[in-house]
């Protein structure tokens, strides 16, 4: 049976849940079963075999949402392989270079015995939430730094430890 994951995130104007989608669907593409959810509804992560979460990034924070997410399932967390992705340079910096977690993910990602994490370049265009991301768009500093083809190659690479790790077992 495949192993069953989990991708959950936390967004605010939804590119951090078209980061997770792809994260998603990569994983059903190489073979194995994958729910994607929101953090807010995700009551229980017992029934998967692995993690994958994400969040936007904020003055340098993951959403609040996310951050209770880790508090609420640590325990579970730390028991089953987990992976952290944050969304948020609003430049090219995220495909020029490897870019650490931030103070509080770095945590985590200790605490909770994380295999790894990534930091994707964000996106934030017309139409988003928040009086700070509406000036940010309207001086000019928007837009979509994503890059699809690395997120995708990073979930490729989660998917081929899972495996791996599945057939040894």
């Amino acid at each position: 049976m495949p192993t069953s994951v989990l991708v959950a995130y936390g967004t605010t104007n939804g590119s951090t849940a078209q980061i997770a989608e792809a994260v998603a669907e990569v994983l059903r593409k190489e073979g194995l079963t994958a729910d994607l959810l929101p953090v807010g509804s995700v009551v229980d992560v017992r029934p998967y075999g692995a993690v994958v979460l994400g969040s936007g990034l904020y003055a340098g924070r993951w959403l609040r949402d996310a951050r209770h997410f880790m508090s609420r399932h640590g325990r579970q967390l730390a028991e089953r392989p987990l992976w952290l992705f944050s969304s948020g340079p609003l430049d090219a910096s995220a495909s020029e270079r490897d870019i650490p977690p931030v103070r509080g993910v770095r945590r985590a990602m200790a605490r909770l015995h994380a295999k790894g994490h990534v930091t994707f370049g964000g996106c934030l265009e017309e139409g988003a939430k928040g009086r700070i991301a509406q000036s940010i768009v309207r001086n000019g500093k928007g837009g979509d730094f994503r890059d699809f083809a690395a997120i995708e190659g990073w979930a490729t690479r989660i998917a081929e430890e899972l495996l791996t790790a599945q057939e040894r077992s």
